[in-house]
């Protein structure tokens, strides 16, 4: 799973076998470790919830995950849908929540695109 950010954006990406994880166990989350200090890490997080209607955000110390409604994840798992869309007012600020499915990109090579999703422009040139 990939974490991007950008101002205002939360986006995570999802390669084929995170998104069987997550249909399997209902959870998957990564770690990134800034330095030896064990506390200067952060764990970004996707799981699914029967309570919530739509995608929402949820923040702790060293943590941030996205929930979505179990319904919206079995459509999307099975379906041809790129991605889960919403978004979070976060004080005076609108927070954009996107979760995507990962295709491979067209312009890389064979190992740079290991476990993505076949990108339905392939054959096609950006």
């Amino acid at each position: 799973m990939k974490l991007r950010i950008t101002p205002n954006s939360l986006r995570l990406r999802v390669s084929q076998s995170d998104l069987a994880r997550l249909m399997n166990s209902g959870r998957i989350e990564e770690t990134i470790q800034f330095a030896a200090d064990r506390a200067a890490k952060l764990t970004y997080a996707l799981e699914q919830s029967e309570s919530e209607a739509e995608i929402s955000v949820v923040y702790r110390t060293q943590a941030v995950t996205l929930v979505i409604p179990v319904s919206a994840a079995r459509d999307w798992a099975k379906g041809d849908c790129v991605g889960i869309y919403g978004s979070a007012m976060v004080g005076e600020h609108q927070l954009a929540l996107i979760v995507e499915k990962d295709f491979a990109c067209l312009e890389h090579t064979d190992r740079d695109n290991i476990d993505t999703f076949p990108n339905p422009k392939s054959g096609t040139s950006c």
